[in-house]
C-alpha cells in the first residue's frame, strides 16, 4: 500500500512539472520533485516532509521481504492524499 501511495504522489508531482514546462527528472525522490516546483509554487514547500517520508517506499517495498508497517501505510496514504489535494487544487479540480 505504501508503495502505491508513493507512486500516486510521484505521478501527481510529475504532472505539475509537465504543466509548468519543467524537465521531469528520472527519479523516484519526491523531495527532488517538490524542490523543482518551489520556485514556481512556493506553497508546495509544505509537502516536503511528506515527500521525504513517501520516498522511502519507492523501491524497496515493491519487492518481497521489505514492507511498510501498518502505521507507515496509513501515514503514506495521508501524505499521498495531501499531495493529491495540493495538485488538484493547483489545476482547479475538485479535491474531495
Amino acid at each position: 500500500m505504501a508503495f502505491f501511495a508513493q507512486q500516486s504522489a510521484e505521478k501527481y508531482l510529475k504532472a505539475v512539472l509537465q504543466e509548468h514546462g519543467i524537465v521531469i527528472p528520472r527519479t523516484h525522490d519526491l523531495k527532488v520533485l517538490v524542490g523543482l516546483l518551489l520556485p514556481t509554487l512556493p506553497k508546495f514547500k509544505s509537502l516536503n516532509r511528506g515527500a521525504d517520508f513517501l520516498t522511502r517506499f519507492a523501491v524497496e517495498t515493491r519487492y518481497p521481504g521489505e514492507g511498510a508497517t501498518k502505521r507507515q501505510a496509513v501515514a503514506s496514504l495521508r501524505w499521498a492524499a495531501k499531495i493529491r489535494q495540493a495538485v488538484r487544487s493547483q489545476f482547479g479540480l475538485a479535491t474531495d
